[in-house]
C-alpha cells in the first residue's frame, strides 16, 4: 500500500494459507492523503479473487467506487487499487480468497 511516504508490502505465499495476514486488508485514512495505493501478489496457483469495500464515518460499507485491477507476473496475480485524495476518515478494506483451494469456514469448522 502506497500513500504519502508509508509502505506496506502484503505478499501470500503457498504456505501462508491466511495464517499470517489473514483474508482481508484494510487501511483508514487519517491524514489528509492525495493518492492511496494497494497492491496484494497471490501465487496464480491458487487463483485467487480480490474485491474491497469502504467505509465512511456517514457511511454504511460499500463496494469500491472502481474494482482492483489484475495482472499476471511470474506466476503471481498482482492485484492494483488505488484512488486520488481519498477521503478522510474513511476505511478501504480489500478481501481476497482462493478458488483452488476449500477454505475453513472459521465460525463452524466446515470446508466450503
Amino acid at each position: 500500500m502506497r500513500g504519502d511516504h508509508h509502505g506496506v508490502a502484503v505478499r501470500g505465499g503457498e504456505g501462508s494459507q491466511g495464517a499470517k495476514w489473514g483474508r482481508w486488508f484494510q487501511r483508514a485514512v487519517r491524514l489528509p492523503t492525495e493518492h492511496l495505493e494497494v497492491e496484494l501478489a497471490f501465487p496464480d496457483t491458487l487463483d485467487p479473487v480480490v474485491w474491497g469495500t469502504e467505509t465512511s464515518m456517514s457511511a454504511e460499507a460499500s463496494a469500491l467506487r472502481s474494482a482492483p485491477s489484475r495482472r499476471e507476473e511470474n506466476g503471481m496475480r498482482v492485484f492494483t487499487w488505488s484512488t486520488a485524495q481519498p477521503v478522510l476518515h474513511a476505511r478501504y478494506r480489500l478481501e481476497w480468497r482462493f478458488r483452488a483451494r476449500p477454505e475453513q469456514d472459521a465460525m463452524s469448522g466446515e470446508f466450503r
